[in-house]
């Protein structure tokens, strides 16, 4: 199954084929790839190299973290989630370490680190799913997370799975056209709402 992105310009065909599936094969992922999707977030540009990002992996070699991890899901994300054959949590470090303070571009740089992380998922033929219905608090005491740092995102990894599988409402969600707003909504110059027209942007 493929969801090809509807572009309005040219991208790279990894970022165009990415897509985030409900349907996961429980295939295991090959531990080589999964140390190779961590490697791709190790490098990622962060604020002062300060690489505020952690990262709580759970398989089902080890069924009872794994239930930890899916109970902290919201009902919906665990009636699809429980297939997928990993499962994490990412984790931002809130203040830096040279010098204590607060830093505010932690949340950005983790995302940034999964972003790396999910174009060498899809890369080695891998698909993830990112999710923010998950109870932070909860995460925090099951897995010890200590006070200066904080849960972002919990993520799915696996191989794609059989969409007919899923209950109908998730089927819906599965089988949906890809959708995005156009440029003009988010790209603009000198004042807020003014989109940045381009002679290419004309055509």
């Amino acid at each position: 199954m493929q969801k090809l992105a509807k572009t309005q310009y040219p991208i790279h065909n990894l970022l165009q084929s990415r897509w985030s599936p409900l349907a996961f094969s429980q295939q295991v992922v090959e531990p080589e790839k999964l140390l190779s999707v961590l490697e791709a977030a190790r490098w990622t540009a962060s604020s002062f190299n300060e690489q505020p990002w952690s990262f709580i992996i759970t398989t089902k070699k080890n069924p009872t973290e794994f239930d930890h991890l899916l109970g902290c899901l919201t009902e919906t994300n665990q009636q699809w989630a429980q297939d997928a054959p990993v499962l994490m949590l990412s984790v931002a470090k809130l203040r830096f370490d040279r010098n204590g303070k607060e830093n505010r571009h932690a949340f950005h740089d983790v995302g940034a680190a999964v972003a790396n992380l999910v174009i060498q998922a899809t890369a080695v033929g891998l698909f993830v799913h990112q999710m923010a219905g998950f109870d932070v608090e909860k995460a925090r005491e099951v897995f010890g997370i200590p006070d200066d740092y904080e849960p972002v995102t919990a993520i799915a990894i696996g191989y794609l799975g059989d969409p007919q599988k899923l209950p109908e409402n998730l089927l819906q969600r599965e089988l949906a056209p890809r959708t995005r707003k156009p440029l003009e909504k988010f790209v603009f110059t000198g004042n807020w709402g003014q989109f940045f027209d381009t002679p290419i942007a004309k055509r």
